[in-house]
């Protein structure tokens, strides 16, 4: 049984083992893969663990022994599932692996625009505090979260983890989902319009769909308060991102916190990259250590379970 990984590096950099999938079959083991790369290696896989390499109908029909693609993700819009299912791949991935990752991340970038913590960190070391007439001193307004309003797009476990660290603050949750049914969040489930005006920072929590590319647009987030915060550790499409320049930078909101772009890497002249008070990070919500392990665990579980001949975690149709 010939295994090949495709791209491991972002999961395993090198403080993770291979050797349970190893112990599994005949392991390939790259960094990464360019797609003419991809298909010489993965000629004669058997097993294709991919994160962010692409499996479409024209790769697809050119890996006539493959079997099972794990993806080593939640998502899975890199393969073209209709092809593989028509040619008997299954195709599994790794559900709710990071919940508790990303939800800390949504609070490390709120925190971040509410207390400017690497901002400050850094006029300190530039000197700034050792010239300082006083004991302290602050450039940008510090906001307390007590009392303020989060809402929340989406109500899955990661919005509903957001949810719940949102109370421990004392903070006000209102949420919005696509069945407008609270099921068992406990949460007060408005409209997306009546969220967007009423709360001081939303967060999204949303899949990708054909109905919700760049739904956060000019039009929604003219709704929002001059104080209002947008953060997103979801999916970089959800956002007009020329939109979302234009409204920090003419001050329409008060900033953005986002981990996700709608390209990855981003082109250099993303306008987001030079907007106001916008802070970026590179995709790093679901990659602690303890999560990338779980990670790792779900996957190659994944791939025993295909070869036992019960494949769990499937996302095709059969």
């Amino acid at each position: 049984m010939k295994i090949v990984v495709t791209d491991g590096v972002t999961l395993n950099p090198g403080d993770l083992s291979w050797e349970q999938l190893a112990d599994l079959g005949n392991c390939d083991i790259y960094d990464n893969s360019t797609p003419e790369e991809n298909l010489q290696r993965c000629r004669d896989a058997d097993i294709v663990l991919t994160n962010k390499v692409v499996f479409d109908k024209d790769t697809l029909e050119q890996l006539p022994s493959l079997k099972l693609i794990s993806v080593t993700a939640t998502g899975y819009n890199i393969i073209d599932t209709t092809t593989a299912s028509q040619r008997n791949v299954v195709v599994t991935n790794v559900p709710a692996y990071s919940t508790q990752s990303v939800a800390q991340m949504t609070f490390a970038l709120i925190l971040e625009l509410c207390q400017h913590v690497g901002h400050h960190s850094q006029t300190v070391h530039e000197g700034r505090w050792s010239r300082s007439p006083n004991f302290c001193y602050w450039d940008k307004p510090l906001i307390e979260l007590a009392g303020r309003t989060l809402g929340i797009v989406g109500t899955g476990r990661i919005g509903s983890e957001s949810a719940q660290i949102a109370k421990a603050f004392g903070m006000n949750v209102i949420a919005t989902n696509r069945t407008g049914n609270p099921g068992d969040t406990g949460l007060t489930i408005v409209d997306r319009d009546e969220l967007f005006a009423r709360s001081d920072i939303v967060s999204l929590h949303c899949p990708l769909t054909n109905d919700n590319e760049q739904f956060v647009n000019q039009t929604l987030l003219t709704t929002m308060k001059p104080s209002a915060f947008l953060i997103n550790t979801s999916r970089g499409q959800l956002i007009n991102e020329q939109h979302l320049a234009d409204a920090l930078n003419s001050e329409q909101i008060a900033g953005a916190g986002l981990d996700v772009l709608a390209t990855e890497p981003p082109a250099p002249d993303n306008p987001l990259l030079t907007a106001k008070n916008c802070v970026i990070t590179p995709h790093i919500a679901w990659a602690t250590r303890a999560a990338r392990s779980r990670l790792m665990d779900i996957a190659v579980d994944n791939v025993k379970a295909f070869l036992q001949g019960s494949p769990r975690n499937v996302v095709n149709p059969a």
